[in-house]
């Protein structure tokens, strides 16, 4: 039955907004796809467990935004760990396993112990086609092209599809099963997919561990694969708790953190003073990511 076709009445807080958007995918990478399936709780909940108070309370609208902001500013995470949202996303198992690493979740995977995988991988369109960076060892370079680009497609897509051909082959499952064979058990030919092979899940998690994601996962330094799924979630996120994520955008996506020395040089540069990374008491590291945040020389 379709999920959006079905309506149940509720005397607790609704978002109009994401309700909308409910049990409806969003397109992500080519066969991917992230969608709400239930959520607890909206901006007025951080409120109200901020106060420890029952209801909506009397306070202006106004003040509520400036209750939220202050909590988000000054770290106080239990009130957002009120609100809980549950998504169901499709996934290629490489970026389902960086995924896993938030641990803050309730995660249940498709199983290809029970189920066979569908033949479905993920294959980069030719802008994130990119070498090795040089500098950083976890990032990209420079975009491939011409021949090296077409070859390195040409093997991902054969790799995939023998590695999934012989997959079948081994389960013995289906139309083409050889009658006169068992097949091998579903747990142990799964080990020959390849790790660009979609797979599904559904996550639940908190407000709090949620922004903690999407602070990772939708800045511009993440992972392109994964990015995308956190920058399709921050959209749903914005529908849900609007003013807590304009606060979650102002105090930690879009700022920055600085340790006690930045803090200090930023006060000599404001009394007038040269600072350079040999007077700063900065490494050249630390000195480099300082500079670039605010286009030093």
């Amino acid at each position: 039955m379709d999920a959006r076709a079905s309506r149940s009445e509720t005397i607790r807080p609704t978002v109009p907004d994401l309700e909308t958007m409910m049990h409806t995918h969003f397109s992500v990478l080519d066969h991917g796809f992230v969608r709400v399936i239930d959520y607890m709780g909206d901006d007025a909940a951080i409120v109200q467990a901020a106060r420890v108070s029952y209801g909506r309370g009397t306070k202006r609208a106004q003040e509520d935004a400036a209750l939220i902001r202050y909590l988000m500013r000054h770290r106080h995470t239990t009130p957002f760990e009120m609100c809980e949202i549950k998504f169901h996303v499709k996934l290629p198992i490489f970026v389902a396993r960086q995924w896993i690493r938030h641990r803050t979740a309730s995660v249940n995977e498709y199983s290809a112990r029970y189920s066979i995988l569908d033949k479905e991988f993920y294959i980069p369109s030719p802008e994130n086609l990119a070498a090795q960076a040089t500098i950083n060892r976890q990032g990209r370079g420079q975009v491939l092209s011409g021949e090296e680009a077409a070859e390195v497609l040409h093997l991902l897509r054969s790799d995939a599809d023998q590695c999934y051909a012989h997959y079948a082959h081994m389960l013995n499952e289906g139309e083409r099963a050889d009658p006169n064979r068992l097949g091998l058990a579903r747990e142990l030919a799964r080990m020959n997919l390849t790790v660009n092979t979609y797979t599904q899940w559904y996550w639940k998690v908190n407000l709090h561990n949620l922004f903690h994601f999407l602070g990772l996962r939708a800045d511009s330094h993440a992972q392109y694969e994964i990015r995308v799924y956190a920058e399709a979630m921050l959209q749903m996120t914005e529908a849900w708790v609007p003013i807590a994520t304009a606060a979650f955008r102002d105090y930690r996506l879009g700022a920055v953190t600085l340790s006690a020395q930045m803090v200090a040089v930023v006060k000599r540069q404001l009394a007038g003073e040269v600072v350079t990374q040999e007077t700063s008491g900065l490494s050249k590291r630390d000195w480099s990511e300082f500079a670039a945040q605010f286009d030093l020389a």
